[in-house]
């Protein structure tokens, strides 16, 4: 970084001068494995087949809207509450505490939109080794077993998921440590007085571990005040080899097995330059699996925040081909199964088990439990440029100049860290960003904005008025001796703020107010980066787990810590506009939820191929956990990419979500234009594609928004049925009508893309070509391919006057791709809105666009909605057409006129030129 204070921590020094040497790689010795993290290894030491819990009937309660019962441990005689809730929206939740903690146990708020609507849960049948129920469905029930404890969800004859059916159910109950040195006297007399605590007195004597009480990694000790407190909870998946989710891990998008190695890790970590292709924690965690064969899908949400393991067994795993062909001729009949297990550090077992039965509907269901994809400004859907750092206003006004010079259009310039005064956020540099608004309005002037960084740590400086209203308020994170935790960031001593708490948070919201944070404006937007939360000097680079965010330990609350900052960010933007305007708000960290409130990029990567592949793979697996708004730092944040990744990482981003250009201070300058002409020209041409599909692509955010559906997606989602599509991960779908199989190999002449259905037909976007579905398809490309069918059957609006940012695009015309099915019939949607504000809640169009029997027409979809637009209707290409004699067009007032066309023969393109229409009318196209 350019300057630190000069009173640096050696630990800090010696922490930079390997972030910022030629060294990029992750050090793993910084990171746990499941052996070095206590909990994990006592838990993964349970042998399957051997669990002392069962079901005391007896103590069967059912009510309307839940089944209680007690469960015991036979070992410890410490006995569990069971609660089952059959939920709105084919979904059964299941919750397991203790009867009587000796405190309260950690159950995580916030995070569901609200508490999830019931429905009557019914006796079926019960004898004295269990109970079945009815969930509604005739054939839908839940069998749940007494000895030992073990639930079954059933649909007719199949068990499509079991709980604890390997056994693995733990509970650690909280205790008192042996050295009663350390006791809580009052609890100490809860337990004696109180015999449910231990009822039936013959308590197994259990031994202490290594790790349970206090744990040492590195030079850090965690002092552990509560003791073992973990939870785990095995599933076992019949029928299902695939399975998918819990994000965030850089590796393949249908999840492997972890017999082998380590678990998969959820514990929201700065992990400098990740390695690719393992199970190791990042930056975010969303404790959500989907499992899919050809007849279903299903899904698993775990409502824990705390550090959480996932380990993954199958019983064909490691089966070649040969293998699985030897099984079936030798009538082997065992069912494929994959068994789930999860444990977590502490707080409770929640769980939502999503029944599907398709893709969609688990969608439907997990947001109508977490919520959905936050709908963003049109602006932030355009191109991001940015990196560490735009040295000052100068530096920002000729990038900006530079973008216009060569023709390429943007919507966000980004500020880093160092456009602050010393690492004090809510500032500016006082010599290099001495006039921020009058830098603002010169991107304002040209429609464009910008996003400037904001991170979670507090410069411990009294000379700072947001650190001394923090302190003086009393909100930061407090040590485990009760003193203001402080740790290393950016810059120097920083205190962080407790985000877990309603009053912080509106405190903070209130910072992004126009008379607080000194020289913002409207379009001024915001970066919250490093909030896993990110500790230099912390054990893994985080905060120490004994801290304390009032009544709970970091410990409990850690994975949720990102999300409450987006929340707050978020909601601060919100309202310094009165409730107007949408924000936009990207963050590093995440948890289950955080699709309400913005964006987020899979981090530190680097310039390599390799980086460049698992982007797809990576934002797959957010947008399948509600979280659309993703995008990879194109070209690599880390090291220099040669001309050839550059460009190709940019044809790539151009088809992501969220398309931004980043970059590490120690990089080369990688502006578009500074690689010559012919680069120059092809990143052009990949950024004004992003820009002439902007209608389709705010489409599908306006989608995603209402329906929890993903944005890019698996073609499994679409095809699921088949199975040559569950674990492609060099394609993916945008929608359910643009296939793209980007060139992500060096040196690659030709890519060979599946294209799903077999009654199906597409056509590629750039020569017209018609191909067939349900084969491999092989594409010689050039440096200037990018590989994108449009799906026969589909209606797709462009705007093929780029301008230089996305407003100024508003008000222009549209073209409308026609590709004919089959059955030469076509559908699709038109959506617009101001762009910016809320009122796309009741100001808005919505049209279906349908083509069938030599027709096209646009009809509302939304009367009641009250918007205009000028845009109008400047051309139509139907693909896959027939010549027609001639083109009528006929308006709601009943006139009739012709139409002028061109029709290419070779290609059976009909090309209709300006029938000129408004975009928001009612209208027929009538082919005759």
């Amino acid at each position: 970084m350019a300057t630190f204070t000069e009173r640096m921590a050696p630990v800090l020094v010696l922490w930079l001068a390997v972030f910022l040497s030629g060294t990029w790689a992750v050090d793993k010795g910084n990171f746990k494995t499941c052996d070095q993290s206590s909990f994990c290894k006592r838990q993964r030491a349970l042998k399957p087949g051997e669990s002392p819990y069962r079901a005391l009937l007896e103590t069967m309660e059912l009510t309307n809207t839940r089944l209680t019962l007690q469960l015991i441990n036979d070992n410890n005689k410490v006995r569990l509450l069971l609660e089952l809730y059959r939920l709105q929206g084919n979904m059964t939740r299941v919750k397991i505490n203790e009867l009587k903690p000796l405190k309260p146990r950690y159950e995580v708020p916030d995070v569901l939109i609200r508490e999830p609507p019931t429905e009557p849960l019914s006796l079926l049948s019960q004898d004295e080794n269990g109970v079945v129920l009815s969930l509604g469905a005739e054939s839908q029930r839940v069998i749940l077993s007494a000895r030992p404890f073990r639930l079954d969800i059933m649909e007719g004859r199949d068990v499509v998921m079991s709980l604890n059916s390997r056994g693995l159910l733990a509970f650690e109950h909280l205790r008192m440590r042996k050295d009663t040195s350390q006791a809580d006297p009052e609890a100490e007399k809860k337990e004696e007085a109180d015999p449910a605590a231990q009822p039936e007195a013959a308590k197994e004597e259990e031994k202490d571990e290594d790790g349970m009480w206090e744990e040492t990694f590195k030079s850090h000790t965690d002092s552990k005040p509560n003791g073992p407190s973990a939870v785990s909870l095995d599933f076992s998946l019949p029928g299902v080899e695939h399975v998918y989710g819990i994000p965030e891990h850089a590796d393949t998008l249908r999840l492997k097995t972890t017999e082998n190695g380590d678990p998969y890790r959820l514990y929201n970590l700065d992990v400098f330059q990740y390695e690719l292709y393992n199970p190791m924690a990042l930056y975010g965690a969303v404790p959500v699996m989907l499992a899919h064969n050809a007849q279903r899908t299903t899904g698993v949400f775990w409502l824990n925040a705390a550090e959480t393991w996932v380990d993954i067994s199958s019983n064909t795993a490691g089966k070649t081909v040969f293998g699985k062909m030897l099984d079936y001729v030798q009538g082997s009949n065992e069912t494929p199964q994959t068994d789930v297990r999860w444990i977590s550090e502490s707080g409770i077992i929640d769980v939502f088990i999503m029944l599907g039965p398709t893709p969609k509907d688990v969608f439907s269901q997990y947001a109508s439990l977490t919520g959905t994809q936050a709908f963003p400004p049109l602006a932030a859907v355009g191109y991001h440029q940015c990196r560490w750092n735009y040295n000052d206003q100068e530096d920002v006004a000729a990038v900006d100049a530079g973008f216009d010079e060569h023709d390429i259009p943007y919507d966000y310039i980004w500020l880093d860290i160092e456009h602050t005064d010393g690492k004090r956020y809510f500032t500016w540099d006082p010599h290099k960003f001495a006039t921020p608004k009058e830098m603002l309005q010169g991107l304002s002037d040209k429609k464009r904005k910008m996003v400037a960084i904001v991170d979670p740590h507090i410069k411990v400086d009294s000379n700072y008025k947001i650190h001394n209203e923090i302190r003086s308020r009393s909100f930061y994170i407090k040590n485990k001796d009760g003193g203001d935790y402080e740790g290393w960031c950016w810059p120097g001593s920083a205190g962080y703020p407790d985000f877990t708490r309603a009053d912080m948070r509106d405190w903070w919201a209130s910072m992004f107010a126009y008379n607080q944070y000194e020289g913002s404006m409207e379009n001024l937007d915001t970066w919250n980066d490093m909030n896993e939360p990110s500790v230099f000097n912390g054990p893994e680079v985080t905060m120490h787990k004994d801290a304390m965010h009032g009544a709970w330990e970091h410990r409990d609350v850690h994975n949720i810590y990102g999300f409450y900052v987006q929340m707050a960010t978020a909601e601060g933007l919100i309202q310094r506009s009165g409730g107007v305007e949408r924000p936009f708000v990207l963050t590093r960290a995440f948890f289950a939820g955080s699709q309400r409130y913005g964006a987020v990029w899979t981090g530190d990567n680097a310039a390599e191929w390799e980086h460049l592949k698992i982007s797809i793979p990576m934002c797959l697996s957010l947008g399948l956990v509600g979280i659309s708004f993703c995008g990879a730092d194109v070209g690599g944040f880390f090291k220099s990419p040669n001309t050839e990744l550059l460009v190709r990482w940019y044809q790539t981003g151009a088809y992501q979500p969220f398309f931004r250009a980043h970059a590490h201070l120690d990089t080369p300058r990688r502006e578009p234009w500074l690689f010559g002409p012919e680069n120059t020209a092809l990143i052009r041409e990949a950024v004004r594609q992003r820009y002439t599909l902007l209608p389709y692509w705010y489409l599908q955010f306006y989608h995603a928004h209402r329906t929890g559906e993903p944005i890019m997606r698996p073609l499994w989602v679409e095809y699921p049925e088949d199975p040559a599509t569950f674990a492609l991960e060099d394609e993916f779908l945008i929608g359910r009508d643009l296939l793209v199989h980007p060139v992500t190999e060096e040196g690659a002449r030709g890519v060979t893309a599946y294209l799903p259905g077999k009654d199906q037909v597409w056509f590629d976007v750039h020569t017209f070509q018609k191909h067939n579905g349900a084969q491999n398809l092989y594409i010689p490309v050039t440096m200037s391919s990018i590989p994108v069918f449009q799906r026969g059957g589909s209606i797709i609006p462009r705007k093929i006057r780029v301008r230089r940012s996305s407003s100024c695009m508003m008000q222009d015309p549209y073209t409308l791709y026609v590709a004919l099915n089959l059955q030469r019939t076509a559908e699709g949607e038109l959506y617009i809105d101001d762009g910016h504000t809320f009122n796309y809640e009741k100001e808005f169009i919505h049209r279906r666009l349908s083509f069938a029997n030599n027709v096209l027409s646009s009809v509302n979809l939304a009367p009641e909605a009250q918007f205009s637009t000028g845009s109008w209707i400047e051309r139509i290409v139907i693909l896959g057409a027939s010549k027609p004699s001639k083109v009528l067009l006929k308006t709601d007032d009943g006139q009739e006129s012709q139409v002028e066309f061109d029709f290419d023969a070779s290609m059976s393109v009909l090309t209709l030129r300006k029938p000129g229409m408004n975009a928001g009318a009612n209208w027929n196209v009538m082919l005759q």
